[in-house]
């Protein structure tokens, strides 16, 4: 299975973006999970946002909770991540990443830079 992430770009402080992850290989019934993650310049790799395939729960870090929106789209195989209010501090690579047995799998990620 592959993950392509894509969406990334500089963007103002307060602006918005939305990422996109679409995958080829396998569909989403496989997974029990779709999440984002993101890696800032020397620090580890983080959770940012997830959503349930079953029950469609979706799951936050704080430091996004009231910006971000994870959602899915299972016939195109896709899952967002909608941004907004975007801070520098959201400066990383985001990746995406399929939950299978409780672990995650990650494919390749897309840049987010914001300026202030």
């Amino acid at each position: 299975v592959q993950l392509q992430a894509s969406g990334g770009g500089l963007v103002q402080a307060g602006g918005s973006l939305r990422l996109s992850c679409a995958a080829s290989g396998r569909t989403f019934s496989g997974y029990s999970a779709m999440g984002w993650f993101r890696q800032a310049p020397g620090k580890e790799r983080v959770f940012v946002a997830s959503i349930r395939r079953s029950s469609g729960r979706l799951y936050y870090a704080d430091s996004v909770k009231g910006r971000f929106t994870i959602s899915r789209d299972n016939a195109k195989n896709t899952v967002y991540l909608q941004m907004n209010s975007l801070k520098p501090e959201d400066t990383a690579v985001y990746y995406c990443a399929t939950q299978t047995a409780g672990a995650w799998d990650f494919g390749s990620g897309t840049q987010v830079t914001v300026s202030s």
